[in-house]
């Protein structure tokens, strides 16, 4: 099927019929998650992968007890860092330099241009761009996701402060600011069938020729 096509058949899923997602699969959709742009490149933010039944149980009430957080075979959780530092940027150079088999001073200028962006930016502000780059991923995983006819639920509706309390994030540095559930739709869902509704192209788009 085509991207369009499988943009068609997909939908934000409310009801989630507990089948396991294959390991095959799942890591399709997590490659190709890890292959989605960012801002540099530089990926400030991690993803959570939660499959553990009593976790997910743990998590439900922090999300209004939504039911694809326990119906869902995966639970993707993206954190994003409180602030990002130095640190971040120097393991990302080693990363280039690996991985393009070059020396680590090579980057040196393409290494400050990183640094000072983050350095002018507040802890906040850190947040906040950072939060951006992890929604780009989410969008690649949602289309990811539908490739696999994986259902894939994006969620906003949850106590970020309280996933975060059951997580142990405060430890790691990290906060959560967006979820997504990873499954397969239940016949109960009532809007598996129903035809999608966007904009139409003439009042989505305009040109400028």
């Amino acid at each position: 099927m085509s991207i369009i096509d499988n943009l068609h058949w997909r939908y934000a899923t409310k009801r989630m019929d507990g089948k396991k997602v294959n390991h095959e699969t799942l890591d399709l959709i997590l490659e190709a998650t890890q292959l989605s742009a960012s801002s540099y490149g530089l990926q400030p933010y991690t993803i959570l992968v939660i499959s553990d039944p009593e976790i997910k149980a743990k998590l439900s009430p922090a999300a209004y007890n939504q039911p694809q957080i326990i119906e869902s075979s995966h639970l993707l959780v993206f954190c994003v860092p409180e602030k990002i530092t130095q640190e971040h940027v120097d393991a990302y150079m080693n990363d280039i330099a690996e991985t393009r088999g070059i020396n680590v001073t090579d980057l040196q200028g393409f290494s400050d241009t990183i640094s000072g962006t983050i350095n002018g930016l507040t802890s906040e502000q850190h947040q906040v761009w950072a939060t951006k780059q992890a929604y780009i991923a989410l969008g690649t995983a949602l289309a990811a996701a539908a490739e696999q006819k994986v259902d894939a639920t994006p969620m906003e509706g949850f106590s970020a402060p309280s996933f975060d309390t059951i997580l142990n994030l405060p430890e790691q540095g990290l906060k959560s600011v967006v979820i997504l559930a990873l499954g397969f739709r239940s016949e109960e869902d009532a809007l598996s069938k129903a035809p999608k509704v966007r904009k139409s192209k003439e009042a989505l788009y305009s040109f400028l020729n």
